[in-house]
């Protein structure tokens, strides 16, 4: 048999130490490259079975065939593809970067016809085996039936020699490997690798004859072909869970990108029961072959309890293909992404109320960071959010285009109040004026709530306002039971300002209160109760807060203090600071509730 030896090109030489010492992150890399090389050459052998009718071993099954030997140190990766020819080997394993793929998808679409799913483009792949290789053997055989077997054969340092050898169609690669990296020459590890980068490459993948690669990448197929039951099995393998997905989003896009996702939303949120931070589980794919399993900077950080995958064959990796070089495109990428699963969302809480509650109930607070986090996506999350109401019955849940929908005539403002029950918010002095004029008013229960208002400012032109603040404008009410006189009230609110000169800014009365006797109201920027407890509970000092206290004149204990503060101004100084700190309370600003109890005990002790 005739040898030929070549040195490797300079820039060669400096190609290899790139791969082997810097260029890839990790060494298994080599395996994913080397695959996709078979499956490339698979994909080329179909097109050329197209236009040519004579083809070398025509009935070999398209297939990729690993072998591990762990005794010999060998792993052998062989595909039954469209082979190389004797100057083929020299340009595309001796030559700067020159890939094949790449020249081959050129000519065909100087011919007008398209190449399939062809993704090694970078002519750098092959060399990845170097950084476990001491010794590559390449037998390979053209698909052209008059062109010898040959066996290209290098350490990866100076160059390489050719010679004729028997040799089927397609290429065998048997790399035998340095003794620091056996473990490759271990079947286990090997398939652990197909099954993280290769799984879904479209050959059969056989390991030590046997099939590994056994799940179909349905997210390239139309989803009217897809059943439910194929749908669970994929989201069990890709998510690695046993249940079932509560909502699966199967879509495709070719503008402005071209995207095929299959994305899953778990039926359990387990950080909520204290597991930490959910890590993210949408795995990327570059026409079949995955890329990354955990994209950074891909979705936003609130959309980490997804599963599934997302295939692009736009990616703008870089030429390790460990990693993309174009970040606006990537970020474009999770922004259609992000906007197709919120319009998503919104039709299955149409469609089915009752499985999106069901849904809402887990993973609200993924919603809810978004709105804080994401100003692009706001207003879409806004729609999802989901709250009980003072106009609704306990369990009802409505949606802030529901309360737009019932609003009144002329109101341009979203009332809410947050609080840690419905029963609580309901048991205070803030919603009475509301019930009474029939103003809806949201509640909201989640401590998180607090933080989403401080992003939140208005949804489809109506102003979010809180339901405590001092500065709401409400129409006139008729009130029933006497009242005392307004000069009764002034001077009743004058000397009730001057007994407690450091807790309120200002005693008045007002058209807030049906059936209590006072009420605190804050501005419109300070923070609420739930707001000022987290602050305690992160060991923030709060900032203080003088509210007004508004006080009703036809409440039986205010026309009592009145009367009282003549007749025993001590008894009414104390009861007066007593009905101010209850107010305090109920808005969170009360800092030692025990001087209360202390101070009722003085009450209680005079009167008795």
């Amino acid at each position: 048999m005739s040898e030929e030896k070549q040195s490797f090109q300079a820039e060669v030489r400096q190609l290899l130490d790139i791969v082997i010492h810097s260029l890839y992150t990790d060494k298994e890399i080599f395996v994913r490259e080397l695959v996709s090389n078979a499956s490339d050459a698979l994909e080329k052998l179909k097109v050329t079975q197209l236009t040519e009718n004579h083809i070398y071993q025509a009935e070999r099954e398209s297939q990729i065939e690993i072998t591990t030997d762990e005794e010999a140190k060998t792993l052998t990766i062989a595909d039954t593809g469209i082979g190389m020819t004797r100057e083929e080997l020299v340009q595309n394993l001796g030559t700067i970067a020159h890939s094949g793929t790449k020249s081959f998808l050129k000519n065909l679409q100087e011919k007008g016809s398209q190449g399939g799913g062809m993704i090694g483009q970078f002519g750098v792949g092959f060399y990845s085996v170097f950084m476990v290789a001491e010794k590559v053997n390449v037998f390979t055989h053209s698909w052209q039936v008059d062109a010898p077997g040959l066996c290209w054969t290098s350490d990866g340092r100076e160059g390489y020699t050719i010679t004729e050898a028997d040799a089927d169609r397609g290429a065998k690669i048997v790399i035998h490997l340095k003794e620091e990296f056996a473990q490759f020459a271990k079947e286990y590890s090997i398939k652990d690798l197909i099954t993280k980068y290769s799984n879904f490459v479209p050959f059969p993948i056989l390991l030590n004859g046997e099939r590994v690669n056994q799940i179909e990448a349905i997210w390239l197929k139309d989803k009217k072909d897809c059943t439910p039951e194929q749908y669970e099995e994929f989201y069990r393998f890709t998510a690695k869970a046993w249940d079932k997905p509560r909502f699966t989003m199967h879509f495709t896009s070719d503008a402005p990108l071209d995207i095929h996702a299959l994305l899953f939303l778990p039926e359990e949120n387990p950080e909520r029961f204290g597991f930490g931070p959910t890590q993210p589980g949408v795995s990327l794919y570059c026409k079949r072959v995955m890329i990354d399993p955990n994209p950074e900077g891909l979705l936003p950080e609130w959309l980490r309890f997804l599963r599934g995958v997302i295939d692009s064959a736009d990616l703008p990796l870089n030429i390790s293909r460990e990693s993309m070089q174009d970040s606006a495109l990537v970020k474009k990428l999770g922004s259609v992404v992000t906007k197709r699963l919120l319009k998503f969302l919104e039709k299955q809480a149409v469609d089915d109320p009752e499985a999106y509650r069901n849904f809402y109930a887990g993973f609200s607070r993924y919603l809810k960071e978004g709105i804080v986090s994401s100003h692009e996506h706001r207003e879409a999350l806004s729609s999802l959010l989901r709250f009980e109401s003072s106009l609704q019955d306990e369990g009802s849940l409505s949606s802030f285009d529901d309360y737009i929908s019932r609003m009144k005539e002329g109101q341009k403002e979203i009332y809410y109040l947050a609080g840690s029950a419905r029963s609580v918010i309901e048991s205070g002095p803030y919603i009475e004026a509301f019930k009474a004029r029939g103003i809806e008013v949201a509640y909201f229960t989640e401590s998180v709530d607090t933080f989403v208002f401080d992003s939140l400012s208005e949804y489809k032109e109506k102003k979010f306002v809180r339901a405590d603040q001092s500065d709401i404008e409400l129409e006139d009410h008729a009130l029933d039971g006497d009242s005392l006189s307004e000069e009764e009230t002034s001077s009743l609110s004058t000397w009730w300002q001057d007994a407690m000169p450091d807790s309120v800014k200002e005693v008045k009365s007002g058209k807030r209160l049906i059936g209590s006797p006072v009420v605190a109201l804050v501005p419109e920027d300070a923070p609420n109760a739930q707001m000022r407890a987290m602050m305690k509970a992160m060991g923030q000092e709060a900032p203080e807060i003088k509210p007004i206290l508004e006080i009703n004149p036809r409440h039986a204990l205010v026309k009592k203090l009145s009367a009282l503060r003549e007749k025993d101004p001590e008894v009414a100084t104390l009861v007066a600071r007593q009905l101010c700190d209850q107010a305090l309370l109920s808005a969170g600003l009360v800092e030692h509730p025990q001087e209360m109890a202390v101070r009722m005990n003085a009450i209680l002790e005079k009167l008795l």
